[in-house]
């Protein structure tokens, strides 16, 4: 589980299907989770140049991890310890889709989301956009509208955000509970 607070912008080293992250995480792992842009990975080879990743088929298919270049910057989060306050939200690691950068202007992004994922998004709820934990100021027509500070944009992969870019999204898991029980799921 994962706070959706970046800890450092690393840089893809290798691509997809066994990624290499150059990062600096100096209590990082063999084994340890790690999310990678949202993605909860497991850290392999770790060492003083960072660690690499195993992606599965499925990752690649529902995340934007297996289209990333070389250079490409990566948010990244260890996970949360017991002992540790829950400064953002509840962020699983476990993407629900991508969405698509309309527009990044005078601090607010706008992302289309697809249609799935639309009916879980509300005003002042929480959405986690790369693995970064954010408020939802609006959403009209599948986009969804949030306000970015400059520390935010500046200590994350946002920093190089453009639109038509891929981000990989997770709604919130309450959401998708509350549907189903509401379907009548009896298990």
């Amino acid at each position: 589980m994962f706070t959706g607070l970046i800890e450092q912008v690393g840089r893809v080293a290798a691509p997809a299907p066994r990624i290499r992250i150059a990062c600096t995480f100096d209590d990082l792992h063999e084994g340890d989770s790690v999310s990678v842009n949202g993605c909860c990975l497991t850290a392999l080879e770790v060492n003083t140049w960072g660690f690499s990743a195993d992606l599965a088929a499925e990752t690649i298919s529902r995340t934007n991890l297996g289209g990333l270049a070389p250079g490409a910057p990566v948010n990244l989060e260890r996970s949360l310890r017991v002992d540790a306050r829950l400064g953002g939200h509840i962020v699983q690691g476990h993407v629900d889709g991508t969405g698509e950068i309309v527009s990044f202007e005078n601090g607010w992004l706008a992302v289309r989301v697809p249609e799935s994922l639309d009916k879980y998004v509300v005003e002042k709820g929480s959405i986690s956009i790369d693995g970064i934990s954010l408020t939802v100021a609006a959403i009209a027509d599948k986009v969804v509208e949030v306000a970015v500070i400059p520390h935010t944009r500046s200590h994350t992969n946002l920093s190089a955000a453009k639109p038509g870019a891929r981000v990989n999204l997770e709604v919130d898991i309450l959401a998708k509970y509350l549907e189903k029980l509401s379907n009548g799921y009896t298990g």
